[in-house]
């Protein structure tokens, strides 16, 4: 965890903008421009990337992608250089919870995979590439995303540590409670062995 520095009224003001700009439903607006219909009512109803390609567009999952990572990413770097380290945290940190409980759809968002990876890349980019390598490998190896994600998440607590970011262990431990909390269902079914692979619609 970083020193705190920032004025904790600042901070309250940088953690309301990250959670703000978090709470943005690209999936939704991206399907819904698109034509490709109501995303809440397609798959899972889940406004990630992962329902979306279940809607047969990879070019809006790509692009659901982008910018639901960039949602941690752009928070955290536009609040690194104003602010310092401690409110880029925090603004990313709310970036991710802003896109996992957004207020315009009754607090149930995405599961934050991409917001996560996002915010990891613009903060440690080492420890962010490794994350996605090793979602990547257990994609590749599984065809379940969920499970990737979930690897990625709990690795990247390791990796954090491993190439020098310590300061990070304490958020990324939050950030994987969570993302594993948001994935229970997953997880039941992973167990069950009835969870979608990646492809299907």
């Amino acid at each position: 965890m970083p020193p705190i520095e920032t004025a904790p009224l600042l901070l309250v003001l940088w953690a309301a903008f990250g959670y703000l700009l978090g709470s943005i439903p690209f999936g939704i607006l991206i399907t819904r421009a698109m034509g490709l219909g109501n995303l809440r009512e397609i798959g899972s109803g889940n406004i990630g990337t992962t329902n979306v390609l279940r809607t047969g567009s990879k070019g809006a999952a790509l692009a659901t992608l982008l910018l639901d990572g960039a949602k941690g990413a752009v928070a955290a770097l536009i609040a690194w250089p104003l602010a310092g380290y401690d409110a880029a945290q925090l603004a990313g940190f709310a970036a991710f919870l802003g896109h996992c409980f957004p207020p315009w759809l009754g607090f149930r968002g995405g599961k934050g995979v991409a917001t996560f990876l996002g915010l990891l890349l613009a903060l440690a980019w080492p420890a962010g590439i490794a994350a996605c390598l090793t979602w990547l490998v257990t994609a590749l190896l599984t065809r379940i995303s969920s499970f990737a994600a979930i690897t990625a998440a709990s690795f990247s607590i390791i990796w954090v540590v491993i190439l020098g970011h310590g300061e990070m262990l304490v958020m990324q431990v939050f950030l994987t409670l969570v993302i594993l909390w948001r994935h229970r269902e997953n997880i039941a079914r992973i167990k069950a062995g009835t969870e979608p692979r990646i492809g299907r619609k």
